[in-house]
């Protein structure tokens, strides 16, 4: 832990399965890591079904837990509340806990909708309290030297981006209907798998302006609770062209029903310079070729993103021994808390927002066949908030 005198920064997480396990982690391994200047401790975990709540908090090592994420939030033993629930949920559980006075980190996809997110926005901003998107995978060592090779022009202007996600998570026919197949609760696949490249994608790359993208759903039916079917609204899989602001190009698929695809997603940047690719499948690897190298080591070389010169490696293992999945919500615990209690947070619901825009153009551009601009999803949102009738949420 990092010193015995440390004050501790208290934390109740909304939220059980595996993002409430994997952030539970995190706190614990942070101060491990690196020296901070509070102890994370996380004194409670929010759940709707009590026996797995009680079940989840004895495992993960947390003293209390409740069924109300109301009383999570109202409680004077936590500092920052971490919202790790269906995604249709984060704006509401956002805005009380802004309106609480809580410092907020929220899993990705901020929300569901650009307007959610941006009343989301509203409140962390209006009360003025810490805020943060768990955009976990920007805490990979591998992803984070890429980003950092771009920005020191390593690879000169860049110019294409590239990347896709595959999973197998909904190939079986069989596989029960339950909020994930709910745009309403748990998004479509462009937000939740999308929104983690568009978020990559920015911060690499920087604006998207514009998208033209499809999407398919190809098994149109799920079994449901009471023996019956019932209709998909969620996208299987989805492609889009991306026109940045730069002037660069790129391209991105992701898709749920690539069978024996467990979780793989690559990123690729071709610049004036210089190419960067990086694959989940190795995720301490980065690839990088340059034109000013040697002709005869023309193509590709490995980089072992696990040297201590690299960012986001201090306090792990040593070469060769490897950083995972689980190193990623370290160092984002590890980054948030470094800043505490005077911030800022980054990358914020600010962020957030900007990456559920593109999430929105992508869908809409879906349903209407065309290419659709990022503006038009801001636009539209702004006119929705000056309808009679309609407030936008405040903290």
């Amino acid at each position: 832990m990092s010193g015995g005198g440390a004050a501790a920064a208290r934390i109740g997480i909304v939220g059980y399965g595996v993002m409430g396990k994997a952030h539970c982690h995190g706190y614990r391994v942070a101060p491990m890591i690196r020296a901070l200047p509070v102890v994370p401790v996380v004194t409670v975990l929010a759940g709707r079904t009590g026996p797995a709540v009680a079940a989840a908090a004895s495992a993960y090592g947390v003293p209390e837990y409740v069924t109300d994420w109301r009383r999570l939030v109202e409680r004077a033993d936590v500092d920052i509340v971490d919202i790790c629930t269906p995604p249709g949920t984060h704006a509401e559980i956002a805005r009380a806990a802004a309106a609480a006075g809580k410092a907020v980190l929220c899993e990705k996809p901020l929300a569901v909708s650009y307007a959610q997110a941006e009343d989301a926005l509203a409140a962390v901003t209006g009360a003025g309290v810490l805020h943060a998107v768990g955009f976990n995978y920007r805490r990979l060592p591998a992803l984070a030297l890429m980003r950092q090779m771009i920005a020191g022009g390593e690879v000169g202007e860049v110019r294409l981006w590239r990347a896709t996600w595959l999973s197998d998570e909904f190939t079986d026919p069989a596989t029960p209907f339950d909020w994930r197949f709910d745009p309403a609760m748990g998004g479509t696949t462009i937000a939740d798998l999308g929104c983690h490249l568009i978020d990559l994608a920015m911060w690499m790359a920087g604006e998207i302006e514009a998208v033209c993208a499809q999407s398919q759903t190809f098994i149109r039916d799920r079994p449901s609770p009471d023996g019956g079917r019932r209709a998909v609204a969620v996208d299987d899989a989805s492609s889009a062209l991306l026109r940045f602001a730069s002037g660069a190009r790129g391209t991105l698929e992701v898709a749920r029903v690539a069978v024996r695809r467990p979780c793989d997603f690559t990123v690729e940047v071709n610049g004036s310079r210089g190419t960067l690719f990086f694959s989940y499948a190795r995720l301490n690897e980065l690839w990088h070729g340059g034109a000013d190298e040697d002709e005869r080591r023309y193509g590709m070389r490995r980089i072992r993103a696990e040297h201590p010169s690299h960012p986001l490696t201090a306090g792990w293992w040593p070469i060769g021994q490897g950083i995972g999945y689980g190193a990623s919500f370290a160092n984002q615990a590890a980054d948030l808390l470094e800043r505490w209690p005077a911030g800022p947070w980054a990358p914020g619901f600010g962020e957030g927002a900007a990456v559920q825009a593109v999430c929105e153009a992508m869908e809409v551009s879906a349903a209407r066949g065309q290419w659709v601009r990022t503006d038009e999803v801001l636009a539209a949102a702004a006119d929705h908030g000056r309808r009679p009738g309609r407030g936008r949420a405040a903290g």
